[in-house]
């Protein structure tokens, strides 16, 4: 019989209990064995949903639990780098929330000491699996576009007020949307066209109150092509979350994968049968000069898959298959936020240095 792999799942707030929980619950070579749980609505929540998990208050108890097979770290920003570095150290294989560090050289640090163990170490960057994003990938992939020259990627949202308690609002280290949201569109973007040549951003604090970056755009530069990813707190009204122009014609995609709000709503990806289905109002427009003729079609969207993601950790365990989501491609999402600050503080663009 195959293994069974017990998960200690520290943090139980949205990001365990939204983006990683359901999808370890419902592998059946992954066991959902134990969760930090302080807040009371979380001891509750984890009661109702995964009875037969494990409620604990300190992440100590979960790294320290030789039953412990693979440890998940979905904890604010600030403590990633400590909580992993103490789980890999205490053995266990380690899944980390992106983004991976607040730094390169903590990247790095947890990449030497992973390897020196023998561990795995993965870092949650679930956006691979958006549905926008796979169908994004396929239009590229398919040439249709020609020579890509510039590459417009968002994610945008509508709050103008600050939520009290909330550590994403402190100026902490990791905090800021483009930590949070720019995570993901660098990761995106790097696994489309590689490391860029240079850096540029502009890093914001806009709404009353804010501590911390709430709107940037961060453009990488290639030798013939634009890459400008940006996100904003105060977008009322949607905007396109992809824009691809290349010497043939554009991709414009507007709307966002549904695996989240069904996730937020409590819909496991086994309760239904359309699972990352996109409504046809979202599929992405595809606008070209081919064989001599002006096409505009609309491009049935990818299904999307988060559940790939812990399937993939469990086959790379095994052995089957390589890690998708590598650490040193974590890494170097770090490295571009590092990149941008600098940009943004010294008002210039920042070479990237590929060591």
């Amino acid at each position: 019989m195959d293994k069974k792999y017990k998960i200690g799942l520290i943090g139980f707030s949205i990001g365990g209990h939204v983006f990683h929980a359901p999808f370890i619950a419902e592998n059946d070579r992954l066991e959902l064995y134990k969760v930090t749980a302080r807040k009371p609505e979380q001891q509750q929540m984890l009661a109702e949903r995964y009875p037969d998990a494990i409620g604990v208050l300190s992440a100590d108890d979960i790294i320290n639990d030789p039953e412990v097979d693979i440890v998940v770290v979905a904890t604010s920003n600030d403590v990633h780098y400590s909580l992993a570095k103490a789980a890999l150290e205490a053995g266990k294989h380690v899944v980390v929330e992106k983004p991976f560090t607040n730094t390169t050289a903590e990247g790095d640090e947890l990449i030497a000491l992973a390897k020196e163990k023998n561990l795995l170490l993965s870092v949650h960057h679930n956006a691979r699996f958006h549905s926008d994003f796979k169908t994004v990938r396929k239009v590229i992939d398919s040439g249709r576009l020609g020579q890509v020259v510039n590459y417009e990627a968002r994610f945008d949202r509508f709050r103008n007020f600050l939520r009290p308690g909330a550590w994403r609002e402190e100026n902490l280290p990791g905090s800021g949307i483009h930590y949070d949201l720019g995570a993901h569109l660098i990761d995106q973007a790097l696994q489309l066209f590689g490391l860029p040549d240079s850096v540029f951003a502009d890093l914001r604090v806009q709404r009353d109150g804010a501590k911390t970056v709430d709107d940037f755009e961060i453009i990488l530069s290639y030798p013939r092509l634009k890459v400008s990813l940006k996100g904003q707190m105060l977008a009322k009204e949607p905007t396109p979350r992809f824009a691809i122009y290349g010497m043939n014609g554009c991709f414009v995609k507007h709307g966002v994968d549904p695996q989240e709000n069904l996730l937020r709503g409590g819909v496991w990806p086994n309760d239904c049968t359309d699972w990352g289905v996109e409504y046809e109002d979202n599929y992405g427009i595809l606008s070209i000069m081919e064989n001599g003729q002006d096409i505009s079609v609309r491009v049935p969207s990818e299904i999307g898959s988060g559940q790939d993601f812990y399937q993939n950790i469990v086959a790379a365990l095994d052995g089957n298959e390589p890690l998708i989501v590598q650490p040193e491609q974590a890494r170097d999402v770090i490295r571009i936020l590092e990149l941008a600050e600098q940009s943004w503080k010294e008002q210039r663009v920042v070479k990237f240095e590929n060591d």
